[in-house]
């Protein structure tokens, strides 16, 4: 699950705060970052705390831990090709590095790999019938 399935499984409202506090969350890069007032007039609240509150659940972790998942992800390709050009260029401790990077992905993609089955096995599994 990514980010933007969870927050799909969030109440409006939190979701919408969720984007608000983390713009880069937001598909649509082009609208510009809301201002505190912005956001609590589109939810239509007149203070921050029920989300300030929230802000302390489980909930709102599992929402920040998927989010730096997906930045961590991006990062660690930001990083493999800094490394990957410098083995190139025969510095060793960049090729060493650059091995123990790709042992790391090629075992983080072999559990990727396993989930994928897991959930094209699930998406099989659903005929669509509606009841």
């Amino acid at each position: 699950m990514n980010i933007h399935d969870a927050l799909k499984a969030v109440a409006w409202d939190r979701a919408e705060y969720f984007k608000y506090k983390f713009p880069a969350v937001r598909f649509d890069q082009t609208k510009g970052i809301k201002t505190q007032e912005d956001f609590l007039r589109v939810v239509n609240k007149k203070t921050m705390n029920p989300y300030l509150r929230w802000e302390k659940t489980q909930e709102y972790k599992a929402l920040v831990a998927l989010m730096l998942q997906s930045r961590t992800a991006d990062d660690l390709q930001e990083v493999y090709n800094v490394v990957a050009e410098n083995a190139k260029t025969g510095d060793d401790k960049a090729v060493k590095l650059f091995l123990a990077l790709t042992r790391e992905i090629d075992a983080h993609a072999k559990i990727a790999m396993k989930s994928m089955e897991r959930f094209e096995e699930d998406e099989e599994e659903d005929d669509d019938l509606i009841i």
